[in-house]
């Protein structure tokens, strides 16, 4: 290891916790799949084709995501081998660069990305309850009964959360296993049932009309879509300090879950096509249920909307239990409000900071729903300014080479140069054509983002409270 590499900052590139070690590679994999398979394969197939309006480009669309998103983890993991420490990307940006741009990723994180997307999902859990509803008994319920539902299941989430994390790693694996089994049925049944299936739609339309530069950025613009549907790949660096052997476990974990779920992604978005028209799937809300239905009758429908609530209440669950680690490890550097350092003596569980990602997701979740497409609204919130982040985590592997040469690094990116350089173009081209497609919400997430500069200037550099490393 490098001579120049100060005791605190050692800490970041050691084995050394005060977390337990209750995870393994099995409960890495459930919590990557778990915090991947939430809502966006069962909502986001319907804005993609909005966009796009035809089947080569909702491909595409989705091919891009899981390919950008492999290229992505193969950069993760390098940085995850190498400091297993929970946080996930605050620990790689504070060790890259200066404290400042880790502290500004973590209070996006918190006031506008992360905490977003809790909200986003335990929606989507209200909606497809809805769809149940409709099925049962012929109407829906009302936009406050949705929110009640999707606040209740936030803190029903957060409290399970903080009674430790054997608890909460048992139901990783439980939902982890609904969620594949769910979308292997939905597969299985859809390309099993003929009869009501049509392979005629996958060429109907097969390309634009034209191909122009409208075409481009309609691709672009999906791409936030399907971005979203494979967030959380990462989940597992989050709990890095909970996990055995974690410079084995946690590469691995990447690996296993992403793949997984990519095949799963495309073999449903074939599945939704087989039994739906493109047309079809742009207007419909619940679009797993619609295919189902198709293929079922009222029965489908029903099973794959209670498939879909379990998926999207795990997810809810994943998410819950992996962000809050980030608040904690910020806290403890003393770059996040103090009392988020504190861990449970009993359960060694961070739950002053899972109380107040829940305050701050109920805040988001109560403005959200006033909107007319309040989980697009929420996903054109943040993703630019999650597209930022990500191109500095990215070339945080660049920065960390050159600054920390000589630590131990026991797996190295696959392809480097090349994998940095391709992820890198792709998401600089993704956060451009975002704020040209999504100019206003962009900014205020990227302006409620800057807001963290205050903070960190008041209460971090002028009272000295940042821990070293």
């Amino acid at each position: 290891m490098s001579k120049d590499i100060s005791a605190p900052l050692m800490r970041d590139f050691g084995d050394s916790t005060e977390y337990k070690r209750d995870l393994g590679l099995l409960e890495a994999v459930s919590i990557v799949i778990g915090r991947i398979i939430g809502s966006g394969i069962f909502r986001t197939p319907a804005p993609i084709m909005a966009l796009v309006g035809c089947t080569s480009l909702f491909g595409l669309v989705w091919v891009l995501g899981g390919f950008v998103t492999i290229f992505g983890a193969v950069v993760y993991a390098e940085l995850a081998a190498m400091m297993p420490r929970s946080g996930g990307p605050y620990v790689y940006l504070k060790m890259a660069y200066h404290p400042f741009w880790a502290f500004l990723r973590g209070w996006a994180m918190f006031f506008v990305s992360e905490t977003a997307s809790v909200a986003a999902v335990a929606l989507i859990f209200g909606e497809y309850l809805k769809a149940l509803w409709i099925i049962a008994f012929g109407y829906p319920f009302g936009q406050l009964a949705l929110y009640l539902i999707a606040l209740g299941t936030i803190w029903l989430l957060t409290l399970v959360n903080l009674f430790g994390v054997q608890l909460s790693g048992r139901i990783q694996n439980t939902f982890g296993a609904i969620k594949v089994l769910a979308i292997g049925g939905i597969i299985g049944v859809s390309f099993t049932s003929w009869s009501t299936g049509s392979w005629g739609n996958f060429t109907n339309p097969l390309f634009p009309e034209d191909f122009n530069g409208s075409t481009f950025l309609a691709v672009g613009a999906a791409l936030r879509y399907a971005f979203f549907a494979f967030s959380g790949w990462e989940g597992a660096t989050y709990i890095a300090e909970e996990v055995k052997n974690p410079r084995r476990n946690l590469p691995l974990s990447l690996f296993i879950g992403i793949t997984g779920v990519m095949v799963l992604y495309l073999g449903a978005n074939s599945a939704y096509l087989f039994q739906l028209s493109p047309a079809t799937i742009a207007e419909s809300k619940w679009v797993a249920t619609e295919a189902m239905k198709v293929a079922l009758g009222a029965t489908g429908g029903i099973l794959i909307s209670l498939a879909v609530m379990f998926n999207t209440f795990g997810n809810v669950s994943t998410q819950i239990l992996c962000k809050a680690r980030a608040w904690q490890a910020m806290a403890r550097d003393g770059m996040f409000f103090k009392s988020f350092a504190k861990l449970s003596q009993k359960h060694k569980t961070p739950n002053n900071a899972l109380i107040g990602q829940g305050l701050w997701a109920t805040v988001l979740l109560t403005f959200a729903v006033m909107a007319a497409n309040s989980y697009e609204t929420i996903i054109d919130f943040f993703s630019a300014t999650s597209a930022v982040f990500n191109l500095m985590v990215f070339a945080a592997i660049y920065v960390l080479r050159r600054k920390y040469p000589d630590v131990d690094r026991p797996y190295k990116a696959w392809l480097y140069p090349w994998s940095l350089i391709i992820v890198f173009v792709i998401y600089a081209t993704f956060f451009v054509i975002t704020l040209m497609t999504t100019l206003i919400p962009s900014l205020i997430g990227l302006g409620l983002t800057a807001t963290g500069s205050i903070y960190y200037y008041f209460f971090i550099h002028k009272r000295g409270t940042l821990v070293e490393g």
